[in-house]
Parts: C-alpha cells; structure tokens; sequence
C-alpha cells in the first residue's frame, strides 16, 4: 500500500507539472522572442479559468474548453498589438511595470466583475469517479488532464519543430539579426506566440479550475511557480521548461508524501540547486531581442 500511495504522488506530481507547464511555456516563449517578462500571464490563467465557469453554464465543459483559450488569445492579441509591441526594444523595466500594472488591473476587473467570492467550479460529470487498477486508485478527470497535457504538448513541440512557423520562431530565438537579413518580419510571429501563450495560460485555467479553484488572486499565486519553471528550466529551451516542470512537479509531489509542509519549499530548494551549477538553467540559451 506504501508504493501505491507514493505512486499517486508520484502521478499527481507529473500533473502538478503539466499544470506549471502550460503557463511557463508560453511564459517562456514570449520572453525568448520579445524579450518581456510577461506579469500579466496569470491575469489571462485567471480570466480563463472564470470565463469556463460562465460559459460551462451555458456551453458545457466541452464549449468552454474550446472558446475560452479561443477567447483570451484573441484578447492577447489586442494586448499585443496595443500594448507590448512599444516595448520590444525599449528599456526592459519598461515592460516590467506595464505588464506588472496590467496584472494588477486584470484582477480588480475580475473583483468587479465577478465579485471577491470564490466561484464554483465542479468535474464534468462523465469524468467523475475512480479509475481502480488492484490497489491502485485515480481519479479519472485527473487522467484527464494529464491526457490533455500530453497532447498539447506534442502539439506545440510539431509546430516549433515541423513547420515553417516553428522555424522562423526557432530562428529569431537564437539569431534574430540574421532573420532581419533575411527579409522576414518577425513582428506576425511575436503576435502568433502571445497569442498561443496566454491561450495556454487560459487552457489551464480551464482545466483546473475544479481542482484548484476558482479566485480573483489565483493568477498572481500561480506566477511565482511558473517563473520558477521557466528558471530552471532555461530560457529559449522548449525541452528545459518541460523538464523543469516534470521536475518542479514530481520534487513537489514526493516531499509532500514525506513532509508536507515542506512541499512549497522544495521547489526553491530546487531552483537554488539548479542555479548554483546552472546559471542560466538546465538547457538556457543566449538569448538576443528583436529590434
């Protein structure tokens, strides 16, 4: 019964991870394209997270799952295209305080809005219920998640990697001022990866709003461990910011079944780990902003 239990730690460990993982990865993303440092991600996490508790009333888990993401990435692309795109090449403090601002705003909007109460949020019910393999036993909407995780990520690794798209991205990462040689505009594709960025930061508040609940100050709770991940994990590595959540999560996971209260610690202990022999994280590249 011990092994099975430090199992499911082990698992809730991996989801942990997969939840830290879509906000970082976009996080991380926009950063190594723009060279901002998104505050403002876990304002779209939230914003997500309480548009798929409007919309399930109306659409079911199925219609907010697809049109919130949908939602906040076309409002990222008004943040985008008004907001950030002044500061690519400016002073990066500049970027801190207006995202940093931004982030404030988000959630007193959402106190306005909706109100300072916590909202509920409930399990689909097809997905509520146990999966029972012997002694072991999960819950079937946490396999989910995991599910879904998997898939995005797969999803965004071809599209960085088989495609034209991904290409270009990889290209202005690493060597922007070669891409301007070329000819190619980089500013469509800063726009494509905020978009893709906080869509992800609202997929996630999608998914686990059940879990984790629904409150104005979620997304500021949420960002400490994101930039955690994307530390360790080092900017400009899609693979890094994967392994660091994995990481992040499973460290997480395994000291919560041995000593609980040490669970937060753990993945600054971590991070403090990495730094030590890793300044720039565990797979994080030189990184250039474009003009």
């Amino acid at each position: 019964m011990e092994f099975v239990f430090l199992l499911e730690q082990v698992i809730n460990g991996l989801l942990l991870g997969g939840y830290y993982l879509l906000i970082a990865l976009g996080l991380s993303l926009i950063f190594s394209l723009g060279g901002v440092v998104n505050l403002a991600h876990g304002a779209f996490y939230a914003i997500g997270a309480y548009l798929a508790v409007e919309i399930t009333k109306y659409l079911g888990f199925a219609g907010a799952f697809v049109i919130a993401p949908i939602a906040v990435g076309l409002l990222g692309m008004l943040f985008e295209r008004f907001l950030l795109r002044r500061f690519y090449s400016a002073d990066p403090i500049l970027s801190l305080l207006l995202t940093f601002g931004l982030g404030l705003v988000g959630e007193q909007l959402i106190r306005i809005i909706w109100g300072a109460s916590p909202l509920q949020s409930s399990i689909p019910p097809m997905f509520r219920g146990q999966v029972i393999v012997g002694d072991f036993l999960y819950s079937k909407y946490r396999l989910l998640m995991l599910a879904v995780v998997c898939v995005v990520l797969t999803g965004i690794w071809l599209l960085l990697n088989k495609t034209s798209f991904g290409r270009v991205v990889r290209a202005g990462v690493q060597r922007p001022d070669m891409v301007a040689v070329l000819g190619i505009r980089l500013q469509p594709y800063m726009t494509s990866i905020v978009v893709l960025g906080v869509g992800l930061a609202a997929l996630a508040g999608v998914l686990f709003a059940p879990i984790s609940g629904v409150h104005p100050a979620m997304g500021t709770e949420i960002m400490t461990a994101a930039f955690v991940v994307v530390v360790i994990g080092g900017l400009g590595s899609f693979w890094g910011v994967v392994l660091a959540a994995v990481l992040v999560g499973v460290v997480r996971g395994i000291t919560i079944h041995f000593y609980a209260a040490a669970g937060e610690a753990s993945m600054y202990l971590l991070m403090l780990a990495v730094l030590l022999f890793r300044p720039r994280g565990l797979f994080g590249e030189r990184i250039e902003r474009f003009e």
